[in-house]
């Protein structure tokens, strides 16, 4: 049951959202009529809304503590239906096929604004399962991942505006040139963790965007670059239309690249180093593990996926300005890592999908969709603090028995 505290805790946590979303809920400018419209019913529905989700929130958390049979490392080790089907081979390929199944036809059965969404989203997978080798596997807090983003973009955008070089051309270079700045980055940090990380790739990514905003001989300044050149086949140009299925496929094969090589990278013995640096960096270093190669690899290798998605990105849009890399960037593809499971590769593509397409299919909510955005994802950080599909912490059997001592 409920005491006076948890009550009088809830009714704090209603007034104070109240207060939060008055000017959302409570204050609507009329700009036709010039007046405005005070609606006071708003904030008693809210009030009485969050009192009572508090509530259930806390019942239900009182209710867990309850019957939890089991300690908090065997309940991490439970596998899920996804992990199920995973470890079956069967059942995973059959998953597998009918999603790409689903993924070849979605174009022939949408519009070409819902193949943009889709084809969005599909570029913060790809971005996600980037920052996932940096955040997820290696444990390094990057905040300035949008950086590299924009050196891909302006890679694509300078090259084809000077030197009118193709799609395919410059997408090597913006993501080798994208690798070079994690590594110029991951020198300066290689003493640094935790916070201190953070603020330091957080100042990098200002930097660059402010270099792009204010060298306007350079990037063209707040203006951007237009008129980029969409990608081709073969010297095929397609129409509006025609571009946007054509680089739909294109990410449904970047993604898949990227997962393939993103789970030989995890299964691989850098891989297994980048886990030992997340979970202890100092023993890490204690068993052999060259701190300083293992770091600047996360960082220069979760680097270039964002410079190949940059390079798309200029294409899909055809123009770019370096407004289309601030720290909100950064901070969605954060958010895609945290909400689908640090170090998990499906769960950030379904944490991808989820934040990228969920605000577009919550656009009937008009006014207050983002409001329902972040309830949705308050309530996921409640109920499933580990993320949507967690990473099973991997353990290494032998089988060869050694003799004991006094048995040689």
């Amino acid at each position: 049951m409920l005491g006076f505290k948890e009550i009088k805790n809830g009714l704090l946590v209603s007034l104070w959202f109240v207060f939060l979303t008055f000017p959302l809920m409570v204050v609507k400018v009329d700009p036709v009529e010039r007046i405005v419209r005070w609606r006071w019913e708003n904030s008693l529905y809210v009030a009485i809304g969050t009192f009572a989700v508090f509530l259930l929130v806390k019942i239900i958390i009182q209710r867990r503590s309850r019957n939890a049979a089991v300690d908090k490392e065997a309940e991490q080790k439970k596998e899920s239906f996804i992990h199920r089907v995973l470890a079956s081979p069967r059942q995973k390929f059959t998953l597998i096929a009918l999603l790409l199944a689903v993924a070849i036809v979605f174009p022939l059965f949408s519009s070409s604004y819902q193949t943009n969404v889709m084809t969005t989203a599909l570029m913060y997978v790809v971005l996600g399962l980037g920052l996932n080798i940096v955040v997820g596997m290696a444990g390094l807090l990057d905040l300035g991942y949008v950086a590299f983003y924009a050196v891909g973009a302006y890679s694509y955008a300078l090259l084809n505006h000077h030197f009118d070089l193709g799609f395919w051309a410059v997408l090597p270079i913006g993501g080798g040139l994208a690798a070079i700045f994690g590594i110029l980055l991951g020198f300066p940090v290689l003493r640094l963790r935790g916070d201190y990380l953070a603020i330091v790739t957080l100042g990098f990514g200002e930097i660059i965007r402010l270099v792009l905003e204010n060298w306007s001989e350079f990037s063209k300044g707040p203006s951007g670059i237009s008129n980029i050149s969409r990608p081709g086949l073969f010297g095929i140009e397609f129409g509006l239309d025609g571009a946007i299925i054509y680089i739909y496929y294109l990410m449904i094969v970047f993604m898949i690249v990227t997962i393939f090589i993103v789970n030989r990278l995890q299964d691989s013995r850098l891989g297994r180093a980048w886990i030992a640096l997340r979970e202890d960096e100092i023993a890490c270093q204690a068993m052999g593990i060259d701190k300083r190669k293992t770091k600047l690899v996360a960082f220069s290798l979760g680097a270039f996926w964002a410079g190949i998605i940059g390079v798309v990105f200029a294409a899909k849009t055809t123009f770019i300005n370096p407004a289309s890399f601030t720290f909100l960037e950064s901070a969605i593809i954060l958010a895609i890592v945290v909400l689908g499971g640090m170090g998990s590769i499906v769960g950030v593509i379904f944490g991808a999908l989820i934040l990228i397409l969920l605000p577009e299919y919550l656009r009937a909510l008009s006014e207050y969709r983002m409001l329902a955005f972040g309830a949705i994802l308050v309530a996921m950080m409640v109920f499933r603090p580990q993320g949507l599909i967690s990473n099973i912490r991997r353990t290494y059997h032998s089988d060869k028995k050694f003799p004991s001592p006094t048995q040689q």
